[in-house]
Order: C-alpha cells, then sequence, then structure tokens
C-alpha cells in the first residue's frame, strides 16, 4: 500500500502547495475534511480464486478544489490495476472500485506488492520527479501457507508504517492531522472466518462481521500499522480425493457383496 499512499499523499501535496501556512492552518480542515476514503479487501472464494478490492472514494470539495489532479491520479490506479490484469468500474467521476485478481496465495502476495510498491526505475526521471520530497513509508505484506491435505493454514502479516503523513509548516510542525485528510481500511473476507493475532506492540483491533467472516481495521494515518491473522481454507484437491477414494471403495464394496 506504500506507494499507492504516496502518490496519494504527492497528489494531495500538490493541491496544498500553493496556500500559504495560515490558510492551511485555518483552511485545510474546513475545505478538505474526509477528502479521501481509501477501502482495500482482501476476498477468498477459496484456496484457488481470490480479488485484491479497492475502493477509492475523493470528497466533493477536494474535486472542486483540484479537478485535474484528482483525475490524473485515478487514471494511474487505472493504469496501474491494468497490468495486473484487474479492471476498474466507476461508480461516478471520483469514485472507483478497482478489482485484481488472484489464483493462489503467492499470485496474491506478489500483485499486492507490486500494485502497491511498483518498481521504480533508475532511469526514468519522470519517476524520481514525482516522487522527490515525499516522505517515507515502510511497506510490506506478506502470507505464509501450510497445506494439511483437507486445509491449509494461512497467516497474514500486513507491516505499513504511515508516520510520515501529515500537512507540515515550514519549520516541520504538523498542523493538520492526516486523520482529517484520509480514511484508509483494510477488511480480509474468507469462507471460514479468520482469527486475529494480538501479540503486537503496534496492532490494530478488527472489527468482526458476518459472523466472523469478515475482519475489517481501520488504518491510522500518522502511525505504525501492523496486522495479523490466521485462517484456513478448504482444499479442494485433498477433499476430492477423499471423495475419489470413497466412491471407489463403495464401488469395490457392492461389487463384492453381489457375489454369491
Amino acid at each position: 500500500m506504500k506507494a499507492a499512499i504516496v502518490d496519494l499523499w504527492q497528489f494531495l501535496g500538490k493541491i496544498l502547495r500553493p496556500l500559504r501556512i495560515l490558510l492551511v492552518v485555518l483552511l485545510i480542515p474546513l475545505l478538505l475534511s474526509g477528502c479521501v476514503k481509501y477501502d482495500v479487501a482482501v476476498h477468498f472464494a477459496g484456496q484457488h480464486h481470490g480479488e485484491i478490492v479497492q475502493h477509492i472514494k475523493l470528497g466533493e470539495r477536494l474535486t472542486n478544489f483540484s479537478s485535474s489532479q484528482t483525475t490524473e491520479w485515478l487514471k494511474s490506479i487505472e493504469r496501474r490495476a491494468k497490468k495486473l490484469g484487474g479492471r476498474t468500474k466507476h461508480l461516478g467521476n471520483q469514485d472507483i472500485i478497482v478489482t485484481i485478481p488472484f489464483n493462489n496465495g503467492a499470485e496474491l502476495s506478489s500483485k499486492f506488492n507490486q500494485f502497491f510498491n511498483p518498481a521504480v526505475k533508475k532511469d526514468s526521471p519522470s519517476r524520481a520527479a514525482e516522487t522527490i520530497n515525499l516522505p517515507n513509508f515502510d511497506s510490506q505484506f506478506l502470507l505464509t501457507q501450510d497445506n494439511f491435505f483437507l486445509v491449509q493454514r494461512n497467516r497474514l502479516s500486513y507491516d505499513l508504517d504511515l508516520r510520515s503523513l501529515g500537512v507540515l509548516s515550514e519549520n516541520g510542525d504538523i498542523v493538520v492531522s492526516p486523520n482529517s485528510l484520509l480514511d484508509l481500511q483494510f477488511s480480509l473476507e474468507t469462507p471460514w472466518g479468520a482469527k486475529d493475532i494480538e501479540d503486537s506492540a503496534n496492532g490494530i483491533l478488527p472489527k468482526s462481521y458476518d459472523d466472523g467472516h469478515q475482519l475489517l481495521w481501520q488504518l491510522q494515518p500518522g502511525q505504525l500499522n501492523h496486522i495479523e491473522v490466521v485462517f484456513w481454507l478448504p482444499s479442494p484437491l485433498g477433499i476430492g480425493s477423499i471423495v475419489i477414494s470413497l466412491l471407489v471403495a463403495g464401488g469395490v464394496y457392492l461389487k463384492y457383496k453381489s457375489f454369491p
């Protein structure tokens, strides 16, 4: 999620840059309150199918404030999703849903990190110009999987350092809380539910929905965010093997039972 938030913060920075510090202090909380809502969800339909779904909604006050910048930023999101086989649905001029499919855990980790942490070419002056003087973010998405024939154990770990976010004055003081500008959420949806692991000082407690099948974390701009969760998925291959074995055993039993 690092690069997406870097781009987002850069986009907000372009809008705020022309304003003097007094206007930032007095007007920005009023003009841009709750200006960006960014929800990232990982949906597991099964062991070999799922989707990364992002819902991005920009506030009307923000779009009126700088329409060209918001359009440019949303187009960059669309291009990045398309490279990963994703699709984009427009719910409005500044309201989109981006869906990126994955077929297994390794592909999920790869696509998630590619989308939110795209490689930057050293010989690309345009990209370097875009990222210069931006705050630094550390982001890591990791999914480890263990197969137990009939089921698969999954452990998801996600770390996102958002301490660099904030609208700064000339002397480096935070004058506008990032929480007033960004609403960031991460959610996980699985067939059998998931269990949050609460063993980290920076861990975030999730809200549970749909009898535990969906967990939702409210990410905190300006802070370290750690998410760790364990969930189980049925193994179609293992279950199929058991069913075939039972059918074969039943057929053999009926065959020999019919003999006198």
